[in-house]
């Protein structure tokens, strides 16, 4: 075969569907060897492709800290279950990406003033490029539109929300540590007398020949907490700016002073396309 009818890897015909595409293309290269009984002798060069998986926001948002839980009483004299979630130094726009210069358009949040010593010096230099404050956290907001945002930019709660108005909110849940397969997954135990030497243990994990081995995922004991989660759709109740706080409806992961990322809840076909 003449080594100019080869096709390189990844290279889809045109009666094919596009669906053989894949992020790392390999080419293929062939080297013949110094005898000419030798056959040839193919290698494969893979090349990395930048893919920004973050999907996009339904609009800007804001980071908060979690003050805890409290009822607030309607009008009407509804109870409503809220957690207040307040608003430290920050919510600064850092950095402005475009798809010239970054690949993609997001925007860059700042939130939580401290100390210079607090961040390291590649950190401090990123803010000061800007002549902004020094910030604990960073955020991203990937936006469809980045129109009307600078660098120094400071974003209000009450400017950007209103109360009834459905949010997302973001954060990192009450870390458990190694926790059992009832607690973590909710098992049930088994007998605790009559004769029983299973209470708590897990139980059988799968058969022994067939497969002989356990299946991934499989629920077991491990490492429960301390995972980033996010709630979705809930309501803005009230928004006090004279104590600059904001009142969500429902639970929102993590402790009180956690930090949190509120951001308009997403609904398909309304703020984001169905695509």
């Amino acid at each position: 075969m003449p080594i100019s009818s080869l096709s390189p890897i990844g290279h889809c015909p045109p009666s094919l569907s596009l669906k053989c595409n894949f992020p790392f293309r390999p080419t293929r290269k062939a080297s013949i060897l110094a005898s000419p009984k030798q056959p040839l002798i193919f290698t494969t060069k893979r090349t990395t492709t930048h893919i920004v998986s973050m999907s996009y926001e339904a609009g800007i948002g804001v980071m908060g800290t979690k003050l805890g839980m409290m009822s607030y009483f309607e009008p009407d004299g509804t109870v409503v279950p809220v957690t207040v979630v307040g608003f430290r130094e920050g919510n600064i726009v850092t950095q402005v990406k475009t798809e010239a210069t970054d690949g993609y358009d997001a925007v860059q949040i700042g939130y939580r003033r401290v100390r210079d010593k607090k961040l390291t010096k590649p950190e401090l230099g990123h803010l000061q490029k800007s002549g902004l404050i020094p910030m604990r956290h960073l955020q991203e907001f990937r936006l469809q539109s980045i129109d009307g945002f600078e660098a120094g930019q400071k974003l209000a709660f009450e400017e950007i929300f209103n109360e009834g108005d459905l949010v997302d909110v973001s954060g990192t849940t009450i870390g458990k540590g190694f926790q059992g397969g009832i607690k973590r997954h909710n098992f049930r135990r088994g007998a605790m007398t009559h004769g029983s030497k299973s209470h708590r243990q897990l139980g059988s994990i799968g058969a022994g020949t067939t497969p002989g081995r356990v299946y991934k995922g499989k629920k077991m004991p491990g490492r429960m907490g301390g995972t980033t989660r996010k709630i979705r759709k809930l309501k803005i109740v009230k928004i006090d700016n004279d104590l600059r706080v904001v009142m969500i409806k429902g639970a929102v992961p993590g402790k009180p002073g956690n930090l949190l990322r509120v951001a308009p809840a997403k609904i398909v076909g309304k703020n984001i396309p169905k695509n």
